[in-house]
């Protein structure tokens, strides 16, 4: 799910250098079509954030032990 919302969030980003390309940026169709393209891969790239601090929950690392420890020897 993670590599689908960072594939779905850079595509609408490719959409917008198309926008650019092609010069439409300042009518107002180019202006509402980046508007909706930013904002879809916000929602995306925000998905990918949130999956990834939920595995972080999940699964959180391990802290070293002090070199003092019974553990450490």
């Amino acid at each position: 799910m993670l590599i689908l919302s960072i594939l779905f969030g850079i595509l609408p980003l490719l959409g917008i250098v198309w926008v650019l390309m092609s010069g439409t940026l300042s009518t107002v169709d180019g202006l509402f079509m980046s508007l909706i393209l930013l904002t879809l891969s916000g929602v995306f790239f925000l998905n990918a954030f949130l999956e990834l601090r939920s595995q972080r929950v999940a699964h959180p690392k391990k802290p070293a032990a002090p070199a003092g420890s019974p553990a450490a020897k």
